[in-house]
Parts: C-alpha cells; sequence; structure tokens
C-alpha cells in the first residue's frame, strides 16, 4: 500500500495542479469573447482614429495617404467652426447636465415612498429614455418649427409674444430646444439611478435626523445628499460624457444650421470625414474630443474623491 500510495501521489498532485488552473482559467474563458470584442469594436477603431489623424488620410482607390504630422491639430486650432462646435458642445453640457440632475433626483425623491401607482410613474418618467433618439428628434423638430406646438401653445393658449418665433432659425434659440430635447430624454435615467441609490439610504439616520428636529431640507442636505454621494459623482460624469457626445439631435433638428451656427464637435467631425472625406481631419477632431472628455472626467472624479475626504 505503502509503494502504491507513493506511486499516486504524483498523479494526485498533477491532476490537482490542472483543477487549480482550470478553475484559475474559467474567468478569463468568459470574459474572452467581452475583450475580443472591445478590443474589435472599441480599441482598434480608436487606435486607427489616431493614428488616421496624423495624415492627408486618402480613401479613394489609388490614392496614397501622406503624412502630415501635427497639421491636422494646427488646423483645428486656428479653425473657427471648431472653436465654436466646442463652444456649443459646451453651452449644450451647461443648460442639460443640470436639470437632468436636478429633476431626476427630485423625481426619485417623490417615487420613493412605496405606492400602487409608483411602477406606472416610473415607466413613464423613464419611456422617454428608450425611445429612439430619431423619432424624439424628429418629433422636437415639429414641436420647435415656425407653426409647431410651442409656438402655438406660446402665442393663443399663454398669449407670451405673436408665437412666430423661429426656433431653430438661430443659435441660441435652436440650442435651447436641442437642450430640452436632451433634458426630457436625460430625466428618467437620472432618475432610476437616483431610485436604486436613495433604497440604500439607511432609514435609521432619517429617522435620527427627525427626532434631533431636522426638518425635510435639512435630512436631505445632511443625510440623503451624503449619502448618494458616490451616485450622484457617477450620473455628473456619465451625463457630461453625454453631453459632449450629443450628435444625432443636432444632426436632424438642424444640421448645424443656420450657417455651421449649432454644429457640435461630433456633428462636425462627422461632416468633415463622411462629407468631405477629410478622414484625417475628422480623426484628429475625434481624438481632441477624446482627450477633451478625459481630462474632463479626471477632474469631476478628482473633486468628488477629494469632497468624500473632506467629509471624513
Amino acid at each position: 500500500m505503502t509503494v502504491r500510495a507513493a506511486a499516486e501521489a504524483p498523479a494526485a498532485a498533477r491532476t490537482a495542479r490542472r483543477r487549480r488552473l482550470a478553475g484559475r482559467a474559467t474567468p478569463y474563458l468568459f470574459l474572452a469573447p467581452g475583450l475580443v470584442l472591445f478590443g474589435g469594436l472599441i480599441l482598434y477603431p480608436m487606435a486607427r482614429a489616431f493614428q488616421m489623424s496624423f495624415y492627408d488620410w486618402k480613401v479613394l482607390a489609388g490614392a496614397t495617404s501622406t503624412f502630415i504630422g501635427l497639421d491636422n491639430y494646427a488646423r483645428a486650432a486656428g479653425d473657427p467652426v471648431f472653436w465654436r462646435g466646442l463652444a456649443n458642445s459646451g453651452v449644450y453640457m451647461a443648460l442639460s447636465v443640470p436639470p437632468q440632475i436636478a429633476l431626476g433626483l427630485l423625481i426619485a425623491m417623490l417615487l420613493k415612498a412605496k405606492s400602487p401607482s409608483q411602477p406606472v410613474y416610473r415607466v413613464l418618467f423613464y419611456l422617454p429614455v428608450i425611445t429612439s433618439w430619431v423619432v424624439a428628434s424628429l418629433l422636437f423638430k415639429y414641436l420647435f418649427a415656425d407653426k409647431g406646438l410651442i409656438n402655438w401653445a406660446l402665442g393663443d393658449v399663454l398669449h407670451l409674444g405673436d408665437g412666430s418665433t423661429s426656433w431653430l432659425s438661430s443659435r441660441w434659440t435652436a440650442l435651447v430646444a436641442i437642450c430640452a430635447l436632451g433634458v426630457w430624454k436625460g430625466i428618467g435615467w437620472s432618475m432610476m439611478i437616483f431610485l436604486a441609490a436613495l433604497q440604500g439610504v439607511p432609514q435609521s439616520l432619517e429617522e435620527a435626523a427627525t427626532m434631533d428636529g431636522a426638518n425635510r431640507w435639512q435630512r436631505f442636505r445632511v443625510v440623503t445628499v451624503p449619502a448618494i454621494r458616490p451616485t450622484l459623482g457617477f450620473v455628473v460624469v456619465m451625463l457630461v460624457i453625454g453631453g459632449f457626445n450629443v450628435f444625432t439631435s443636432v444632426l436632424l433638428m438642424t444640421a448645424g444650421g443656420p450657417g455651421g451656427q449649432t454644429e457640435v464637435l461630433l456633428t462636425y467631425m462627422y461632416r468633415q470625414a463622411f462629407s468631405n472625406l477629410n478622414f484625417g481631419y475628422g480623426s484628429a477632431i475625434a481624438v481632441l474630443l477624446t482627450v477633451i472628455v478625459f481630462v474632463l472626467t479626471l477632474i469631476q472624479m478628482r473633486l468628488f474623491n477629494t469632497s468624500e475626504k473632506d467629509e471624513r
């Protein structure tokens, strides 16, 4: 028995080693399909766009792409349309993100209490989120048309002016219409995220604050906001990223007009690449947008992490 056991020991050790290796490899096997898709659909196009940004890239058969170094980036630095697109993207972010946060949190607070009608309201507020951007953009284009529903309501119903505002024919009124669509479509998303966070706020803290004489606003400021601060940071970061990536609504509602006044970075990039076939310059704009969003995200994360440490 001793000799047999000694002979079987190496085999048992090899079997145990194979099982340990298989156990370690199993998670990577499940991750592999997603990693392959991420690499093929995200990382490779990003690397390719970065490469193209240094070329006068030609897509026609027989044409040769020429390496031009930083010329595309220098062109962007001196391009007034690029800077106007960056400003418009910033305006869209500034006008659409705060209302989505404030209204989403307000609605989440109102819908936090359980009631028979709560699921219905949740669905109604979330419907715009799952509505197609194309459908929603065309709907708002009709609403803000010269003879659309908004002008009719302002002029004939509320008597706030003569109802002849040409919303989509000037830069600032068109941006207001585009921002209104962004707010309408994004409130439901932030509401659902905040609802999930509010479920994790300890009830005992609110009860203790109530017993100490805190009113509703004080409980919200002292108990609720600190408890959902990580979620608030996540929502802010995601909405800022989404704000700088606005595209479909601008393309369908104004097409960047009039005269490029409502152009944003993504529509300008799209026009350069696919209308003018200037893929090198379009790729440079995409790279610059990525850098801008990345820097803003880092700043926001640093600010939220700093505020959390200060509270501790």
